[in-house]
């Protein structure tokens, strides 16, 4: 339907994806990837339609966007924040740009895994509402010594990112089991969009 298309694929996709793609992006890079691509040629956003909206509207650039989200952030409702609000008034709200375009309009700041690390770090506030997932906290905490962070929702709890252990990382190494091999067809393209990101954006 768009045979001229630049395709950008988030790097949470499958070796498939993004061999399929043009050139893949992080949420940190996102925009700055967008900017790359010549202003004339239409591009396709995937898979996540929230980062997609964030992206297009901070790059000022219109999008294709695949209808995916990430489920983990879709479960931080608006009235879930209005709620963490009222519980912590002083806090600042942090969330990640996955996160639902009502509540990225509700936010103080918006931005990746390592840009709400630094933001937080670096801020003068000593309390954020947090909107992403749960286990950020953790390192928000570690980070930011001495300062408060709540979740914007506790059940925006990630049960895929944890299914993988430091237990089961150190068997698979000492076993060399569970071995992931990609056909070559696939892992030169799926390189080549990984490469162009890192041409662009470094």
């Amino acid at each position: 339907m768009h045979p001229g298309a630049a395709v950008v694929s988030y790097v949470n996709t499958t070796a498939e994806i993004k061999a399929a793609s043009d050139i893949c992006c992080t949420s940190a890079n996102a925009v700055a990837v967008v900017g790359t691509i010549p202003a004339g040629r239409e591009v396709i956003f995937t898979p996540d339609r929230n980062l997609g909206h964030f992206v297009s509207r901070t790059a000022g650039r219109e999008m294709i966007l695949w209808d995916g989200y990430c489920p983990t952030h879709a479960r931080i409702l608006p009235e879930f924040v209005e709620q963490a609000r009222a519980e912590h008034p002083d806090a600042e709200l942090v969330v990640h740009p996955e996160c639902s375009p009502a509540v990225v309009d509700m936010a103080d700041f918006v931005g990746s895994t390592s840009q709400m690390l630094r933001h937080c770090a670096g801020s003068p506030r000593r309390s954020f509402i947090v909107g992403t997932e749960v286990g950020m906290l953790h390192a928000l905490a570690r980070r930011a010594p001495g300062k408060d962070f709540f979740p914007a929702t506790p059940i925006a709890d990630c049960a895929n990112m944890k299914l993988i252990t430091i237990e089961k990382l150190f068997w698979a190494l000492r076993d060399l089991e569970d071995e992931v091999v990609v056909p070559e067809t696939i892992a030169a393209r799926a390189r080549r969009a990984l490469e162009r990101m890192m041409e662009v954006v470094s």
